[in-house]
């Protein structure tokens, strides 16, 4: 079976991309509180910081692709595409679907397309700029699988978004829930009130696989 991410010129983009990630700046003012910025203020300010997945977040994004085969894939958070990477690689292999990502930052945007050409995978990606809250609402369902690696108070109000256009069974995954900003979102998807079976899996920094049950 065909593996896009030990092809050449995969690997060697990915290496690149997560030393460059390694040597990421604070560009964030001291002085200024993240949480209550803008999310574009969040997006121009850090617009020169990768913030990519992990390689083994990467890797598990690659086999659950390739094992739930889907339709539709919708990204949260493009920055510098490396998850996007994996997810294209994903559908690309599997010989049919689509991601569809979203992000703010018109320099992540431009350096993401570039990135996802120079992998060959760019037409397996369509990249939304603008607001997530708008431009995924316009996004086709049904949804087979959403991650959600964004500013992570948006985590949950994006979740909400897709909600009603995720198919029976599709999966969701939330990077970085070892972050306090996530707790509210994974008290939703824990709660099975909500419809989801739900998973905590250990890789860097925390990922929550969950299973849309309704």
């Amino acid at each position: 079976m065909p593996n896009t991410l030990n092809r050449a010129p995969v690997p060697a983009l990915l290496e690149r991309l997560f030393d460059a990630a390694a040597r990421d700046p604070d560009l964030w003012p001291a002085d200024r509180p993240f949480v209550t910025a803008p999310p574009q203020e969040r997006a121009d300010t850090l617009d020169q910081v990768y913030m990519p997945i992990s390689a083994r977040g990467g890797d598990l994004l690659y086999t659950l692709v390739r094992a739930i085969r889907p339709a539709t894939v919708v990204e949260f958070g493009t920055s510098y595409g490396v998850s996007t990477i994996y997810l294209a690689a994903g559908v690309t292999d599997n010989g049919r679907g689509h991601v569809f990502s979203t992000e703010l930052s018109g320099t992540k945007v431009a350096a993401a397309r570039a990135n996802l050409a120079e992998a060959g995978l760019d037409r397996a990606v369509t990249i939304l700029r603008g607001d997530a809250l708008q431009t995924l609402a316009a996004v086709p369902g049904p949804v087979d699988f959403l991650l959600l690696d964004g500013w992570k108070d948006l985590c949950l109000p994006v979740l909400r978004l897709l909600e009603p256009r995720l198919a029976p069974g599709a999966l969701v995954v939330a990077d970085d829930t070892t972050m306090t900003s996530m707790a509210t979102y994974l008290a939703y998807v824990r709660d099975p009130a909500n419809g989801y079976a739900t998973v905590d899996f250990p890789v860097e920094d925390g990922m929550e696989l969950s299973c849309r049950t309704w």
